[in-house]
């Protein structure tokens, strides 16, 4: 399998980010699944964190501005353009507490193992070649006890039967023009998670969409209950993992 990113994919994202703003809010469905999760005094307060496909920056800059202060905030992607953008945004939101770095998630050479306390990795992994393989990397760059906090979407649900329709038809189907889109499922991210030496604490879901061909799909705010199945369900998915200490902890 081809694992590498290459420099045409690079350069379609470099694209893609440049004719997109800063998620400024940082409020996009994933992000409210994470902050319904997320203990700050245990993820963020005094920690080394790890934004890893930080996109144009703005979850970054939201997690290094909380009252429970990471230490520091690397974020990272592969565009650099995005990287650039989220420089940018966060000097100009006068944060300080952050880094930024041009990397692939599926070779975080640059990081020793165990190094950060905590690791984010928001709609990412569906978009390189070997999502396992990424997911192997954010396991080893986590330090014992620390959490892992990966979205990615699920295509056991609506859009995922649209996409199913959209290849017996022989139509392109893209999340907003990105050149690579795995198809992924809450089970397999589990199972990758596990896979790694994480132990999954706590699978999220939400979203419901009736796709119409043209036009963005419509939430149907109905069918998003009883939240146990919809983490099986759901378009937008969250994993929280921990990996072990040396004693099992």
């Amino acid at each position: 399998m081809i694992t590498a990113i290459d420099s045409a994919s690079r350069e379609s994202y470099d694209d893609w980010h440049a004719r997109h703003p800063v998620d400024a809010e940082a409020d996009a469905p994933w992000h409210r699944m994470i902050r319904a999760e997320l203990d700050p005094e245990r993820d963020l307060a005094g920690k080394r964190v790890l934004d890893i496909g930080c996109g144009r920056g703005g979850f970054a800059t939201w997690l290094a501005n909380q009252q429970a202060a990471p230490r520091e905030v690397v974020g990272c992607d592969f565009s650099p353009v995005a990287v650039g953008m989220a420089e940018r945004f966060a000097a100009a939101s006068g944060v300080r507490n952050t880094r930024w770095e041009v990397a692939d998630i599926q070779r975080l050479e640059q990081f020793v193992d165990g190094e950060f306390d905590t690791v984010f990795s928001c709609e990412t992994i569906e978009h390189v070649p070997d999502p396992p393989l990424a997911v192997r990397q954010l396991a080893r760059v986590l330090k014992p006890g620390g959490r892992l906090f990966l979205t990615t979407p699920n295509y056991f649900s609506t859009i995922g039967l649209y996409r199913a329709y959209c290849w017996v038809r022989g139509k392109p189907f893209d999340e907003g023009g990105q050149p690579i889109c795995q198809v992924n499922m809450a089970f397999r991210t589990r199972r990758w998670a596990a896979r790694a030496g994480l132990r999954v604490v706590r699978t999220a879901g939400s979203g419901q969409y009736l796709p119409f061909p043209g036009r963005p799909p419509i939430r149907l705010e109905f069918m998003e209950h009883p939240h146990f199945v919809m983490k099986w369900l759901g378009l937008h998915s969250l994993i929280v993992a921990v990996k072990p200490t040396p004693k099992g902890g």
